[in-house]
């Protein structure tokens, strides 16, 4: 279901009674690590321009690790990491 690399891919499914009344499989939601738990490259000032699946290519060698870079900065969502200007990039994954 989740392409390999994908934050959610290990999570597993669990079923919940729709509106009405239907069984429907959603997906769990990873815990993101606790701040300052992650290992960091350093930091990347972004330019305006700059989209964070651009940046997960350059730094991680991999365009859809974007949520580690949220993760390595606590942020909820990608939209809420593109309106900063200092990134904390972390270390790729062996």
């Amino acid at each position: 279901m989740f392409f390999p690399g994908s934050r959610y891919e290990k999570e597993g499914t669990y079923q919940v009674a729709g509106p009405d009344g239907a069984a429907v499989t959603v997906t769990r939601l990873p815990v993101p690590p606790r701040r300052g738990t992650v290992a960091l490259l350093g930091y990347h000032r972004r330019e305006e321009t700059q989209r964070l699946d651009h940046l997960a290519a350059h730094f991680l060698a991999d365009p859809t690790a974007f949520w580690r870079l949220c993760d390595a900065n606590s942020a909820v969502s990608p939209d809420a990491l593109a309106a900063r200007q200092l990134v904390a990039v972390p270390r790729k994954e062996r």
